[in-house]
């Protein structure tokens, strides 16, 4: 009923993999993204949701948009490895977006409408990410109270003396 996010409810909470702010091959690969996105929008004259709309097309046969899947997908993997989690194999695919009909009558002038596809990991993989996530935010969670506990006992014994 009242959602929000706020940073420390999304960010500061979020278990980042160690180090993420100095990784290098992180920090090449998301300008290269950024440079091949802002590249492709410029030459198109497009904004963000037309070249997302074709980026998630699999009829989209454009070298540019199949570069920056690319770089995607390289982005992926560099996260994962950040991670340490070299053992999950993430291909994007294009799936469909819900269970809808793969076309469906438009209310108004019965134009056929196309069912939504993303291109994005298996539900098995993203499943097997987010429970590590989730794993990792506990870990992190108990390390973060324990730490507090300590600092408090030291507070306490500091001011004994």
């Amino acid at each position: 009923d009242d959602l929000r996010y706020t940073p420390s409810d999304c960010f500061e909470t979020f278990p980042f993999p160690a180090g993420w702010e100095t990784n290098a091959a992180l920090e090449d690969l998301g300008r290269r993204y950024h440079a091949r996105r802002a590249e492709i929008m410029v030459a198109r004259n497009e904004g963000l949701t037309k070249t997302y709309n074709r980026f998630h097309d699999p009829a989209e046969r454009s070298p540019k948009i199949a570069q920056l899947r690319a770089l995607h997908d390289a982005m992926d993997r560099a996260v994962l490895d950040a991670y340490g989690w070299t053992g999950v194999r993430p291909v994007c695919e294009f799936i469909a977006e819900h269970d809808a009909p793969e076309e469906s009558a438009e209310p108004a002038g019965g134009r056929k409408k196309r069912r939504a596809m993303r291109y994005r990991w298996p539900d098995a993989v993203r499943d097997e990410v987010l429970a590590k996530l989730v794993e990792l935010n506990a870990v992190r969670a108990k390390e973060d109270e324990r730490a507090r506990a300590e600092a408090k006992v030291q507070r306490t014994l500091g001011g004994m003396g």
